[in-house]
């Protein structure tokens, strides 16, 4: 079968595509991964082919408005900054996308690439796996991914509701440059109001861990939660400096926000380290798209761009980071604490759901983050056993699974 894998965002979004891609090419299956041109070496670093996806999902983050709506936690605000971006990525998207998915039996993508993929569909009559690595199925369980946690007291009606809203909230943000994409580049209608009707129904993938989202009972067998979808470890050589920095004394905590971007990197910076002396922690700061400061640290924390989070979480006392889906799940593979400091989107949702496990604090909004309540919520982590003792239990759970290769097999199993 020749796959196409439709991957747009940050890396924390494209990753487990990659990792998927890799397991359908292990299943005998030829991959093609369209993405964005920053994730080339990426995807074929992993051996599959890629096709390139124009626009910069890291210049949109680092504009001023963006910069201001994510530290405000601002939902209106960065939808607003996201629906000018696909506006002017939506043709770009269906010129790339058709050339991506030209011969393709099958396509799959998530959230990211979900829209473009199924107007793809649409046009080429080829059939679409949605494969998302946040719950996107209504559900009595627990509330859809965007909803403040608290919407689980109304009760079972809430949630699923909110799983319905949650999927319309994202659909009406890009449907006019859907519509325009549609009638300008694909020659196809505009889709309904409610959002594009599949091709054929197909099975869903969910690229969670059931020991991490227990599988809702009300989800019908179409519903298959895989188990994280991880790439293979590579044998990174780190640094000398950052070898010797972990040597030097008792494992530190990991700090970084990923993709986040705050209007005052330096001044994050300094609340950062002044949370860690009077924590008394040692840490390794990943600096990200943030730009988190690497001036005038101590010789207690190591500031670098970027380490592999298979690599260095199991490393680390603790993981504190801002909850988006990738980094979560590598966090709690990794069996340590992790602390989360969610700024929008689903990042609260992977905050509530680490502080019910038991193996992460109460999470610290982005808003409210200082020096005061990261070092208390550090505090807590790293004295907690039986907090440390959760996640290490929850780790070993995660790592014995096999997310790849069960996604694969549903994949493989399709009567197209």
């Amino acid at each position: 079968m020749r796959v196409t894998l439709i991957a747009l965002g940050s890396r924390g979004d494209v990753q487990p595509y990659v990792a998927l891609g890799l397991g359908l090419r292990r299943a005998g299956h030829a991959v093609r991964l369209a993405s964005h041109e920053a994730f080339r070496a990426l995807v074929t670093g992993a051996g599959l082919e890629f096709a390139p996806m124009r626009g910069d999902v890291q210049e949109v983050v680092n504009s001023p408005e963006m910069r201001a709506a994510l530290a405000g936690g601002n939902m209106l605000a960065i939808n607003r900054v996201s629906a000018r971006a696909t506006q002017q990525g939506a043709l770009l998207w269906a010129e790339d996308g058709l050339v991506a998915a030209r011969d393709a039996d099958l396509l799959v993508a998530g959230i990211g690439g979900m829209n473009v993929a199924q107007a793809l569909s649409e046009k080429l009559g080829v059939p679409l796996v949605e494969a998302h690595v946040v719950p996107f199925h209504p559900t009595r369980a627990f509330p859809g991914a965007i909803f403040p946690p608290a919407t689980a007291r109304l009760g079972g009606w809430a949630n699923r509701l909110s799983h319905v809203l949650t999927r319309q909230v994202m659909w009406q943000m890009f449907r006019s440059a859907d519509s325009r994409a549609r009638r300008e580049v694909l020659g196809l209608s505009p889709a309904p109001l409610p959002g594009p009707r599949p091709l054929r129904p197909l099975p869903t993938l969910h690229g969670i861990s059931p020991a991490v989202l227990p599988r809702p009972a009300d989800w019908d067998a179409a519903q298959h939660l895989t188990g994280y979808w991880f790439l293979p470890q590579d044998a990174w050589t780190p640094p000398p400096a950052l070898e010797a920095f972990l040597a030097a004394g008792p494992p530190p905590v990991s700090i970084g926000f990923g993709s986040m971007t705050t209007p005052d990197p330096q001044a994050t910076t300094r609340a950062v380290v002044r949370e860690l002396e009077r924590s008394g922690q040692r840490a390794v700061l990943l600096s990200g798209w943030g730009g988190l400061s690497a001036a005038d640290v101590p010789d207690t924390v190591f500031v670098t761009d970027s380490v592999p989070h298979d690599w260095l979480f199991p490393r680390v006392a603790a993981v504190v980071h801002h909850g988006g889906a990738g980094t979560t799940a590598a966090g709690l593979a990794a069996g340590v604490p992790n602390v989360i400091v969610p700024f929008f989107g689903d990042q609260p949702f992977w905050g509530d759901r680490v502080q019910r496990l038991g193996v992460g604090p109460a999470p610290v909004p982005r808003r409210a983050l200082n020096e005061r309540t990261l070092a208390e919520a550090l505090t807590r982590t790293v004295t907690d056993a039986g907090m440390r003792d959760r996640a290490a239990a929850l780790g070993t759970r995660i790592r014995a699974e096999d997310g790849v290769t069960r996604a694969a097999e549903v994949i493989s199993g399709l009567k197209l």
